[in-house]
Protein backbone atom coordinates (compact mmCIF):
# COMPACT_ATOMS: atom_id res chain seq x y z
CA UNK A 1 0.00 0.00 0.00
CA UNK A 2 1.49 3.62 -1.14
CA UNK A 3 1.69 6.36 1.65
CA UNK A 4 -1.16 9.20 1.09
CA UNK A 5 -0.13 11.59 -0.93
CA UNK A 6 -0.77 15.22 0.46
CA UNK A 7 -2.71 18.02 -1.34
CA UNK A 8 -1.29 20.21 -3.25
CA UNK A 9 0.61 23.77 -2.80
CA UNK A 10 -1.06 25.85 -5.45
CA UNK A 11 -4.11 25.71 -7.40
CA UNK A 12 -2.14 26.98 -10.37
CA UNK A 13 0.74 25.00 -11.95
CA UNK A 14 1.92 28.00 -13.94
CA UNK A 15 5.08 30.16 -13.05
CA UNK A 16 5.00 33.74 -14.07
CA UNK A 17 6.39 33.12 -17.63
CA UNK A 18 4.16 30.51 -18.30
CA UNK A 19 6.03 27.38 -17.54
CA UNK A 20 5.12 24.51 -15.56
CA UNK A 21 6.07 24.74 -11.74
CA UNK A 22 9.04 22.14 -10.67
CA UNK A 23 7.63 19.93 -8.39
CA UNK A 24 9.53 18.59 -5.22
CA UNK A 25 8.16 15.97 -2.52
CA UNK A 26 8.97 16.22 0.63
CA UNK A 27 9.28 13.51 3.11
CA UNK A 28 6.87 14.26 6.36
CA UNK A 29 6.08 12.09 9.42
CA UNK A 30 2.87 10.41 9.73
CA UNK A 31 2.24 11.02 13.48
CA UNK A 32 0.29 13.63 15.51
CA UNK A 33 3.11 16.32 16.88
CA UNK A 34 0.88 19.24 17.43
CA UNK A 35 1.33 22.25 17.12
CA UNK A 36 4.30 21.74 15.14
CA UNK A 37 2.25 19.43 12.49
CA UNK A 38 0.10 16.81 12.08
CA UNK A 39 -2.69 15.50 9.64
CA UNK A 40 -6.47 15.89 9.89
CA UNK A 41 -9.14 14.03 9.53
CA UNK A 42 -8.98 14.78 5.44
CA UNK A 43 -5.24 13.47 5.65
CA UNK A 44 -3.88 16.63 4.75
CA UNK A 45 -0.44 17.66 6.22
CA UNK A 46 -0.96 20.93 8.88
CA UNK A 47 0.37 23.34 11.55
CA UNK A 48 3.67 25.22 11.38
CA UNK A 49 5.66 23.31 9.79
CA UNK A 50 3.11 23.56 6.29
CA UNK A 51 2.61 27.06 6.66
CA UNK A 52 6.39 27.53 6.49
CA UNK A 53 7.32 25.54 4.21
CA UNK A 54 4.28 26.81 1.87
CA UNK A 55 5.65 29.90 1.85
CA UNK A 56 8.75 29.05 0.76
CA UNK A 57 7.13 27.21 -1.74
CA UNK A 58 5.69 30.33 -3.17
CA UNK A 59 8.48 33.00 -2.92
CA UNK A 60 10.26 30.09 -4.59
CA UNK A 61 8.05 29.39 -7.38
CA UNK A 62 7.93 25.68 -6.68
CA UNK A 63 5.49 23.75 -6.13
CA UNK A 64 5.54 21.19 -2.91
CA UNK A 65 3.59 18.49 -1.99
CA UNK A 66 3.81 16.04 1.19
CA UNK A 67 3.92 12.35 1.48
CA UNK A 68 4.00 10.98 5.00
CA UNK A 69 5.40 8.21 6.35
CA UNK A 70 5.97 6.34 9.52
CA UNK A 71 8.94 7.95 11.78
CA UNK A 72 10.98 4.90 11.57
CA UNK A 73 10.82 4.81 7.54
CA UNK A 74 11.09 8.26 6.86
CA UNK A 75 15.03 8.41 6.67
CA UNK A 76 15.09 5.47 4.68
CA UNK A 77 12.77 7.04 2.27
CA UNK A 78 15.06 10.18 1.88
CA UNK A 79 18.40 8.03 1.42
CA UNK A 80 16.53 5.75 -1.26
CA UNK A 81 15.65 9.10 -2.72
CA UNK A 82 11.91 8.21 -2.85
CA UNK A 83 11.37 11.69 -1.82
CA UNK A 84 13.32 15.12 -2.64
CA UNK A 85 13.41 16.47 1.13
CA UNK A 86 12.54 15.08 4.86
CA UNK A 87 10.83 17.16 7.49
CA UNK A 88 11.76 17.51 10.36
CA UNK A 89 15.34 16.20 10.00
CA UNK A 90 18.54 16.94 11.81
CA UNK A 91 22.52 16.18 11.71
CA UNK A 92 21.98 14.69 15.16
CA UNK A 93 19.29 11.71 13.99
CA UNK A 94 19.97 8.68 12.85
CA UNK A 95 23.70 9.29 12.31
CA UNK A 96 25.15 5.96 11.00
CA UNK A 97 22.60 5.12 8.40
CA UNK A 98 23.10 8.62 6.90
CA UNK A 99 26.97 8.12 7.00
CA UNK A 100 28.60 8.89 3.39
CA UNK A 101 24.81 9.37 2.02
CA UNK A 102 25.82 12.92 1.21
CA UNK A 103 22.60 14.14 3.39
CA UNK A 104 22.93 18.44 3.22
CA UNK A 105 20.96 20.41 5.73
CA UNK A 106 18.92 23.56 6.06
CA UNK A 107 19.65 26.23 9.02
CA UNK A 108 17.53 25.88 11.48
CA UNK A 109 13.83 26.22 11.46
CA UNK A 110 12.46 25.68 14.73
CA UNK A 111 14.53 24.89 17.96
CA UNK A 112 12.80 22.66 20.49
CA UNK A 113 13.43 21.05 24.39
CA UNK A 114 13.02 17.44 25.10
CA UNK A 115 12.93 16.20 28.85
CA UNK A 116 10.85 14.84 31.41
CA UNK A 117 7.68 16.32 32.45
CA UNK A 118 6.91 15.11 35.87
CA UNK A 119 3.49 15.37 38.05
CA UNK A 120 3.49 18.82 40.12
CA UNK A 121 4.26 17.39 43.55
CA UNK A 122 7.42 15.64 41.86
CA UNK A 123 9.08 18.73 40.50
CA UNK A 124 12.65 19.34 41.82
CA UNK A 125 12.90 15.80 43.18
CA UNK A 126 15.84 15.44 41.34
CA UNK A 127 17.53 12.87 39.11
CA UNK A 128 17.97 9.77 41.62
CA UNK A 129 13.53 10.01 42.33
CA UNK A 130 13.42 8.96 38.50
CA UNK A 131 13.38 5.57 38.87
CA UNK A 132 11.42 4.59 35.91
CA UNK A 133 11.05 6.85 32.95
CA UNK A 134 7.93 6.68 29.91
CA UNK A 135 9.13 7.00 26.76
CA UNK A 136 7.16 7.16 23.38
CA UNK A 137 8.32 3.79 21.42
CA UNK A 138 11.44 4.80 19.18
CA UNK A 139 12.79 7.77 21.15
CA UNK A 140 15.77 7.68 23.05
CA UNK A 141 16.45 10.12 25.94
CA UNK A 142 20.26 10.65 25.06
CA UNK A 143 20.70 12.31 28.74
CA UNK A 144 20.02 9.07 30.53
CA UNK A 145 21.75 6.84 28.67
CA UNK A 146 24.20 5.93 31.77
CA UNK A 147 22.03 6.16 34.03
CA UNK A 148 19.64 3.41 32.02
CA UNK A 149 22.72 1.22 31.45
CA UNK A 150 23.45 1.19 35.27
CA UNK A 151 19.98 -0.02 36.28
CA UNK A 152 19.07 3.19 38.07
CA UNK A 153 16.12 4.33 35.32
CA UNK A 154 14.40 1.55 33.90
CA UNK A 155 12.24 2.78 30.61
CA UNK A 156 8.61 2.02 30.64
CA UNK A 157 7.77 1.96 26.78
CA UNK A 158 4.37 3.31 25.13
CA UNK A 159 2.89 3.20 22.41
CA UNK A 160 1.92 6.55 21.85
CA UNK A 161 1.92 9.91 23.43
CA UNK A 162 -1.32 9.41 25.13
CA UNK A 163 -0.52 6.38 26.90
CA UNK A 164 3.02 7.43 27.89
CA UNK A 165 1.58 10.74 29.66
CA UNK A 166 -0.81 7.92 31.45
CA UNK A 167 1.65 6.19 32.61
CA UNK A 168 2.90 9.03 34.51
CA UNK A 169 -0.15 10.90 35.75
CA UNK A 170 -1.06 7.30 37.37
CA UNK A 171 2.54 7.39 38.79
CA UNK A 172 3.32 3.94 36.59
CA UNK A 173 6.35 5.81 35.95
CA UNK A 174 7.97 8.80 37.79
CA UNK A 175 8.25 11.17 34.81
CA UNK A 176 7.41 10.99 30.83
CA UNK A 177 10.60 12.10 28.12
CA UNK A 178 9.01 14.03 25.39
CA UNK A 179 9.34 17.30 23.34
CA UNK A 180 8.16 19.52 26.02
CA UNK A 181 5.80 21.85 23.71
CA UNK A 182 4.31 19.21 22.06
CA UNK A 183 3.54 17.44 25.40
CA UNK A 184 2.14 20.45 27.19
CA UNK A 185 -0.05 21.16 24.05
CA UNK A 186 -1.27 17.64 24.11
CA UNK A 187 -2.18 18.26 28.18
CA UNK A 188 -3.59 21.66 27.42
CA UNK A 189 -5.81 21.05 24.31
CA UNK A 190 -6.43 17.57 23.42
CA UNK A 191 -6.58 16.11 26.89
CA UNK A 192 -7.61 18.85 28.81
CA UNK A 193 -5.55 18.33 31.48
CA UNK A 194 -3.20 21.39 31.94
CA UNK A 195 -1.00 21.36 34.04
CA UNK A 196 -0.87 17.15 35.25
CA UNK A 197 2.06 17.13 34.46
CA UNK A 198 4.46 19.75 34.16
CA UNK A 199 8.55 20.14 32.73
CA UNK A 200 11.30 19.71 35.20
CA UNK A 201 14.12 22.00 34.15
CA UNK A 202 16.19 20.94 36.95
CA UNK A 203 16.42 17.09 34.89
CA UNK A 204 18.84 16.24 31.89
CA UNK A 205 17.02 17.41 29.22
CA UNK A 206 18.24 18.21 25.34
CA UNK A 207 17.96 21.25 22.87
CA UNK A 208 18.20 21.07 19.36
CA UNK A 209 16.71 22.26 15.98
CA UNK A 210 14.41 21.19 13.43
CA UNK A 211 15.93 21.40 10.01
CA UNK A 212 14.71 20.64 6.28
CA UNK A 213 17.09 17.83 4.87
CA UNK A 214 18.00 16.41 1.08
CA UNK A 215 20.20 14.64 -0.81
CA UNK A 216 20.10 15.83 -4.01
CA UNK A 217 18.63 19.53 -3.79
CA UNK A 218 21.46 20.90 -1.83
CA UNK A 219 21.59 24.16 -4.28
CA UNK A 220 17.65 24.69 -3.14
CA UNK A 221 18.22 24.30 0.27
CA UNK A 222 20.32 27.17 0.02
CA UNK A 223 17.86 28.88 -1.50
CA UNK A 224 15.98 27.75 1.56
CA UNK A 225 18.07 29.08 4.10
CA UNK A 226 17.85 32.31 2.00
CA UNK A 227 14.46 32.14 2.37
CA UNK A 228 14.77 31.71 6.28
CA UNK A 229 17.04 34.85 6.43
CA UNK A 230 14.77 36.99 4.35
CA UNK A 231 11.50 35.91 5.50
CA UNK A 232 12.67 35.95 9.23
CA UNK A 233 9.92 38.69 10.72
CA UNK A 234 6.97 36.51 8.82
CA UNK A 235 8.17 33.35 10.25
CA UNK A 236 8.39 34.11 13.78
CA UNK A 237 4.55 35.59 13.60
CA UNK A 238 3.90 31.87 12.41
CA UNK A 239 5.84 30.49 15.43
CA UNK A 240 3.96 32.53 18.06
CA UNK A 241 0.83 32.08 16.33
CA UNK A 242 1.52 28.24 16.66
CA UNK A 243 3.60 28.67 20.17
CA UNK A 244 6.04 26.56 18.81
CA UNK A 245 8.77 27.87 20.98
CA UNK A 246 6.76 28.95 23.70
CA UNK A 247 9.00 29.24 26.68
CA UNK A 248 12.06 27.97 25.35
CA UNK A 249 14.53 30.39 26.78
CA UNK A 250 12.74 30.46 29.96
CA UNK A 251 12.98 28.22 32.94
CA UNK A 252 8.97 27.99 33.87
CA UNK A 253 9.18 26.40 30.19
CA UNK A 254 6.08 23.91 30.14
CA UNK A 255 3.90 25.72 32.84
CA UNK A 256 0.80 27.33 32.87
CA UNK A 257 0.72 30.73 33.37
CA UNK A 258 -0.70 31.09 36.49
CA UNK A 259 1.86 28.70 37.95
CA UNK A 260 4.76 30.66 36.89
CA UNK A 261 3.12 33.23 38.08
CA UNK A 262 3.21 31.86 41.16
CA UNK A 263 6.59 31.27 41.09
CA UNK A 264 8.03 34.26 40.25
CA UNK A 265 6.01 36.06 43.60
CA UNK A 266 7.85 33.17 45.71
CA UNK A 267 11.25 33.69 44.40
CA UNK A 268 10.15 37.53 45.21
CA UNK A 269 9.64 36.77 48.48
CA UNK A 270 12.96 34.69 49.06
CA UNK A 271 14.89 37.71 47.96
CA UNK A 272 15.87 36.00 44.69
CA UNK A 273 15.02 38.62 42.44
CA UNK A 274 17.42 41.15 43.74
Amino acid sequence: MKPRVFGWLVASLLCADGALAQTYVVGVEQQAFQPHYWQDEQGEYRGFAREVLDLFARDAGIELRYQAFPVSQLTQQLLDGNVDFKYPDSPRWAIGAKQGAGVAYSQPVVSYVDGVLVAPAKLGQGVEHLQRLALVEGWTPGDYQERIAAGKTQLVRAADLKQMLRLAMRDEAQGAYYNVVVATYYLDNIRTRPGALVFDPSLPHSRGSFHLSSVRQAQLLKRFDQFLQAKASEIAALKERHGVETGLNSEYLGMEQWKVDFLKRQKEKRGENK
